[in-house]
């Protein structure tokens, strides 16, 4: 018998519940559940910022560990101190959920230049607010930020009754997690029925990162517990484990806490390590760090060269897409006239952008975009299933060659311009190494220089990395990079 405790709201029972099925399913032993309150859950009057910044979620579970009253406590991870505790460890997490925020916003209320939102996260409040300013689809005069204290359903049902907020502003993880349970299907209907009247926007982490270890599980036991320590061995998840533990060191390093306004993200892929930080330090600085450490460095250091293009695009007829999300891989793809709807209060179809630039230009035409790749390429999860309801059908609006052999990845290709790309360089100079905006880029240039094939190369990842490496044969020759506002660590 293992006992497992957490929190009594439906989504501390949640995550205890999917412990404890992966516990039973890899060791067959049964599970008994423990929930109770925790300070921080029998006061809900004051903001978070304003309550004691060690534990106010977890203390009283600690205690009951060291006195094995029971095995096991299911933390939400970004809850804990960042302090060492001497009794107990974090031992494993199982697959982290989503680590980005959401925002809620209300369909009646869009178009709103003074724009009020829940929240009581410092963090929240700094980052959101410069985002919002350029992502929203309409002129924003000034954000302000409400605190709100409350579990998920109280937090939304708060949004719906109070007619003067505009949005509410959660970790999307809470929401992906209840509706991925069927313990309380009383939750999931009243968030299905809440999401009817409410736009969504998922946030990117370059400009609002989360806060250390947001999405992840923390399984914590006491140091003595030698027996539940080895068995949670099976089911600890190493990457999101790593990823979780290396936000908080940085969170650490920076002398803060939870309530502190800054933000830590970690993406580990397998081409390599992310790290943003943005927000304020304990002694009132402005950081924004994006640094990335490659698995592939790029074996000399130089400038690379780039290749000259003259382009010309030649629009083609627009057709409609029934997908239920349209992939926007460059703005001069987009069109108005390929929504089913023009209304973008009430049209259902999900607008995603490959970068943050495309984001920025599609906001000033007043479209309401739901989410971004960021520029880490087409084949980044958008993670929204959970989030409607089903598998979600895509459509890439981009130009007609775009999808060379090798590049098609995951998104039904449309093309809504032809582009030709002419070379501009009379001659190839003596670079050794060459930077690609695109596999399209590189297949005219490679027409013109075939030597090109010989050099060194660096692009993005997803479609130009695919498409190089194709043309190519291999990757051996080929480099990531993230854009100009990474730093690459070597």
């Amino acid at each position: 018998m293992i006992k497992i405790s957490s929190r009594q709201s439906a989504l501390a029972k949640i995550q205890a519940y999917q412990v404890g099925q992966s516990l039973e399913s890899s060791t067959g032993e049964q599970i008994e559940f423990l929930f109770r309150e925790s300070l921080g859950d029998k006061n809900l009057t004051d903001p978070l910022w304003k309550m004691p910044e060690k534990g106010v979620f977890t203390e009283d579970f600690y205690l009951d560990l060291i006195k094995h009253q029971t095995d096991i406590v299911v933390h939400s991870w970004k809850d804990l101190p960042t302090e060492i505790k001497p009794e107990t460890k974090i031992a494993a997490t199982l697959p982290r959920q989503d680590q980005r925020d959401i925002l809620l916003y209300k369909k009646s209320r869009m178009k709103n230049p003074h724009v009020r939102l829940f929240s009581s996260s410092p963090r929240r409040a700094l980052n959101v607010k410069n985002f919002l300013k350029w992502a929203l689809p309409w002129t924003i005069n000034d954000i302000e930020f409400l605190p709100v204290r409350g579990n998920i359903q109280t937090r939304v049902q708060k949004l719906l009754d109070d007619q003067t907020i505009d949005g509410l502003v959660l970790a999307k993880a809470a929401l992906d997690r209840l509706f991925s349970d069927s313990h309380f299907p009383e939750v999931n209907d009243f968030l299905r029925k809440a999401l009817d009247g409410l736009q969504w926007m998922v946030l990117p982490l370059g400009e609002n990162p989360n806060a250390a270890a947001q999405g992840a599980l923390a399984i914590e036991v006491a140091h003595s517990n030698s027996r539940i320590i080895q068995i949670l061995e099976k089911i600890n998840c190493s990457t999101s484990f790593t990823s979780a533990q290396r936000e908080r060191d940085i969170l650490k390093q920076f002398g803060g806490g939870c309530h502190l306004a800054l933000g830590i993200s970690v993406l580990q892929r397998d081409y390599g390590r992310i790290e943003i930080v943005k927000g304020l330090t304990p002694d009132g600085k402005t950081v924004h760090d994006k640094k990335f450490f490659p698995t592939k460095p790029l074996p000399v250091q130089l400038a690379p060269g780039k290749i000259s293009f003259k382009s010309s695009r030649k629009p083609l007829p627009v057709v409609k897409t029934n997908s239920d999300a349209i992939y926007v891989s460059k703005f001069a793809a987009w069109s108005n006239d390929l929504l089913q709807s023009r209304d973008f209060k009430h049209s259902n179809q999900i607008i995603w952008s490959a970068g943050l630039q495309t984001w920025q230009k599609l906001a000033q035409q007043g479209v309401w975009v739901h989410g971004s790749s960021e520029g880490l390429g087409e084949q980044e999860d958008a993670r929204i299933d959970l989030l409607c309801g089903k598998v979600v059908s895509w459509t890439k609006v981009t130009h007609d060659t775009a999808n060379l052999p090798g590049t098609a990845l995951q998104k039904n290709p449309l093309g809504t311009y032809h582009l030709e790309l002419t070379v501009q360089n009379s001659q190839l100079s003596d670079h050794q190494v060459w930077s690609w905006n695109s596999a399209s880029e590189f297949q005219s240039a490679v027409a013109k220089f075939p030597e090109l094939k010989n050099r060194l190369h660096i692009c993005g990842p997803g479609n130009t990395y695919a498409g190089i490496k194709h043309l190519l044969g291999s990757d051996k020759n080929i480099y990531l990079e993230l854009g100009h506002e990474f730093i690459t660590v070597i």
